[in-house]
């Protein structure tokens, strides 16, 4: 992310709204200085969008993502929805969903994500791993992103929900989509036609599974019943959009993050090569390190006081996971990537009521990935520079040329 400091006066200018803002260098730097001068800091009004709070302090953080009496989900979680207004998936998507209703959808789903479920999806999780970077390593160069790591998690969510194969290439392209991935050109007209679409295929793929019910998650929602009735078809469709988006997106930026940091520290590869560290442990400071989900999101249902600063109801809060992950006062030498780092209590994946469904699946694909580096690869070379994802969500990378030895 570079090191270059802002100016004193760039804080006030800084735009969090704008996804060019996190393109640019001294990113980490920029967030050193809102944590120790504007913790709580109050973000201008842009362009048809609220002024909206800003915590840096892994502290603060945490205290928000805690407290679901006194901050809400269920007007948005993400910048994007949250200065409408208003999120369309309000109480029918999990994320956006609170109180006993949240609780009784989660626990409906996480039957899918029970050990006799995972097995079998964590099994084909490494052995698609190394079979990818086997085919990758044949070519020598190749771009790590669209060769290898696209395939990835879009197959283990795949398979946890039983979409069928031939049709997970066009749910990743459908995906990429609705983040405006690429650049400005792409902007929300194609993101709400690509949503559209997910929601679609989806509605059909739930249909299906009510005549003919499996193990799969998409099961799980399209047969499972709160409260003695069936959940809505929103309720479903939503959820299974979740799953994607959340699943397959984090995973991907973070393997893609991996080896970017692995390559820019030969000490560590050395280390994770040699033993000198185990592999569950270096998968949290990648996670740590590269934060793919930046900030999430609540409303303020009553005032709330945060440090010295006063939160009136209906304010909009974002809590900074990237800058949150590089609390020095949770983080000693948070700069140094340390594949050894313990304890590591990093908020990658959020934390409290809504902490993330698909967490344990999120680790499984770092440290597939990192298995796989360490026996397969000896010299890792990022060939030019890395072409970064366009959001003000989602920190990663579009494409990555590397040569793998």
């Amino acid at each position: 992310m570079g090191d270059a400091v802002p100016t004193v006066d760039d804080l006030d200018s800084i735009d969090l709204t704008d996804p060019l803002t996190f393109a640019l260098p001294g990113l980490r730097a920029m967030w050193a200085r809102f944590r120790a001068e504007r913790p709580v800091h109050r973000h201008r009004a842009t362009t048809g969008a609220p002024p909206f709070w800003v915590l840096s302090r892994h502290a603060d953080v945490l205290s928000v993502y805690r407290d679901n009496k006194r901050f809400t989900s269920e007007r948005g979680n993400v910048l994007a929805t949250l200065l409408q207004g208003e999120d369309s998936a309000s109480r029918k998507m999990l994320a956006v969903t609170d109180g006993a209703r949240h609780r009784e959808i989660r626990n409906l789903m996480l039957k899918s994500f029970s050990p006799r479920v995972l097995e079998p999806v964590v099994e084909g999780v490494n052995r698609r791993t190394a079979a990818l970077l086997d085919r990758a390593l044949e070519r020598g160069s190749f771009d790590f992103v669209t060769d290898l790591a696209d395939h990835i998690p879009i197959n283990t969510i795949g398979d946890l929900m039983g979409v069928p194969a031939e049709d997970r290439e066009q749910l990743v392209r459908w995906n990429t989509q609705t983040l405006s991935r690429t650049s400005a050109e792409h902007g929300a007209e194609e993101e709400w036609l690509a949503r559209n679409e997910i929601l679609l295929y989806f509605s059909g793929l739930a249909a299906e599974r009510r005549r003919r019910p499996g193990d799969d998650v998409i099961s799980a929602l399209a047969t499972g019943r709160v409260d003695g009735r069936p959940l809505s078809e929103d309720e479903i469709v939503f959820n299974c959009y979740s799953l994607i988006l959340g699943g397959d997106e984090s995973s991907r930026m973070s393997s893609v993050g991996a080896v970017i940091a692995l390559a820019e520290h030969p000490d560590q590869f050395k280390a994770l090569k040699e033993g000198a560290v185990d592999t569950s442990t270096a998968t949290e400071e990648v996670l740590r390190w590269t934060t793919p989900a930046m900030h999430f999101g609540r409303r303020a249902l009553a005032e709330v006081e945060i440090r010295d600063r006063t939160i009136a109801a209906g304010d909009v809060v974002t809590l900074w996971n990237s800058s949150a992950n590089f609390d020095e006062d949770v983080f000693p030498a948070p700069e140094r990537f340390d594949l050894a780092r313990s304890p590591n209590k990093h908020v990658a994946f959020g934390h409290g009521p809504h902490f993330c469904l698909g967490a344990f699946l999120g680790r499984t694909h770092v440290e597939a990935m990192l298995c796989a580096l360490r026996s397969k690869v000896g010299h890792i070379e990022i060939l030019g520079r890395p072409q970064m994802l366009y959001s003000n969500f989602v920190y990663g990378y579009t494409s990555l040329a590397v040569r793998l030895d």
